[in-house]
C-alpha cells in the first residue's frame, strides 16, 4: 500500500513538474517560435486590446460603445486582481528559477503568478465575443497564442496560465453581468 502523501509533498511535486513542463516546452520550440511568441506576448501587454477598442465603434459604431464601457469595467477588476494575487503569492517566474530558460522578452513585472496576459485576454475575449460573436475567430486563437506564448518565453508556469484562464473567464462573464 503506497504510503499517503501530505499536502506540502504534493504541492512540492506539482512545482517542480510545473517547472519541469516550462523547461521541457521552451527546449523544444524554435528560435522562430519564440520571436513569433514574443511579438504576440508584447502585443499582449495591450496594444492588441487598445487597437480593438478603437475598431470596435469604426466598425459597430454606437452599437459598440456599452461594450467598450464593459472592457473598461473587465479592465478595472482584472487589475485590481493582478495587484492583489501578484502581491500576494510572490511566486518568482520560471526564468529566475532555472538557469536552463531563457527569458525571451523582459518580464512587466518580478511575479508570475497569475498570468495577467493570459487573465486580460481572455477576459476581453469573453467580453466581445459574447457580445460580437464575429470577433471570435480573430480574439480566440489570439487569447491561445498569448497564453502559451507566456509559458514558451519562460515567463510562467502552466498553472499560472491555467488560474489566469480561469479568473479571465470568470471576470469577463461577471463583466457581462453586470451590465
Amino acid at each position: 500500500m503506497a504510503a499517503i502523501q501530505n499536502p506540502t509533498e504534493r504541492l512540492s511535486r506539482l512545482i517542480a513538474f510545473d517547472l519541469e513542463l516550462c523547461i521541457r516546452v521552451q527546449a523544444r520550440s524554435g528560435e522562430k517560435l519564440r520571436r513569433a511568441l514574443g511579438v504576440v506576448s508584447r502585443l499582449g501587454d495591450g496594444w492588441i486590446w487598445l487597437a480593438t477598442a478603437v475598431a470596435l465603434p469604426l466598425v459597430h459604431g454606437a452599437a459598440a460603445l456599452p461594450i467598450l464601457w464593459e472592457l473598461v469595467l473587465t479592465a478595472a477588476l482584472c487589475v485590481v486582481l493582478y495587484k492583489t494575487l501578484k502581491r500576494g503569492t510572490a511566486r518568482p517566474r520560471p526564468c529566475a528559477v532555472a538557469e536552463s530558460l531563457q527569458e525571451v522578452v523582459p518580464a512587466l513585472d518580478l511575479y508570475s503568478f497569475p498570468s495577467g496576459h493570459t487573465r486580460h485576454a481572455v477576459a476581453f475575449t469573453v467580453v466581445i465575443a459574447g457580445q460580437l460573436p464575429g470577433w471570435g475567430w480573430l480574439l480566440i486563437p489570439f487569447s491561445v497564442a498569448v497564453a502559451l506564448s507566456r509559458i514558451v518565453l519562460g515567463l510562467h508556469y502552466p498553472t499560472d496560465v491555467a488560474a489566469g484562464a480561469g479568473i479571465g473567464a470568470v471576470v469577463g462573464i461577471a463583466g457581462s453581468l453586470m451590465l
